[in-house]
């Protein structure tokens, strides 16, 4: 079973910039898609960020060119660097891996909160 664990989340202003980690158990990066899904309150989880065994992302439109995704396979972490930071980018940050390279979600981290506000 693999066990993912996130932080970096905190309070910023808008226009600043927050790293998030995850770090994985066990090693899966090498076999799996990993992603970053975020959820505010009375909205639905939506997909922030892919980054697949082959090297290859997908970023979520509001957050293209402000998001970055990586992965460390020898620290077996997947980081999520965010810049430029809204409001509205304010929610729980949740770090999933395994199953589809769409829509990774066979595992999943209990998230970290990221609060966007002056």
């Amino acid at each position: 079973q693999v066990q993912l664990v996130e932080s970096g989340g905190g309070l910023v202003q808008p226009g600043g910039s927050l790293r998030l980690s995850c770090k994985a158990s066990g090693s899966i990066f090498s076999d799996y898609a990993m992603g970053w899904y975020r959820q505010a309150p009375g909205k639905q989880r939506e997909l922030v960020a892919v980054i697949r065994s082959s090297g290859s992302t997908y970023y979520e439109p509001s957050v293209k060119g402000r998001f970055t995704i990586s992965s460390d396979n020898a620290k077996n972490t997947v980081y999520l660097r965010m810049n430029s930071l809204k409001p509205e980018d304010t929610a729980t940050y949740l770090c999933a891996g395994g199953g589809s390279n769409w829509y990774p979600g066979d595992y999943w981290g209990q998230g970290t909160q990221v609060t966007v506000s002056s």
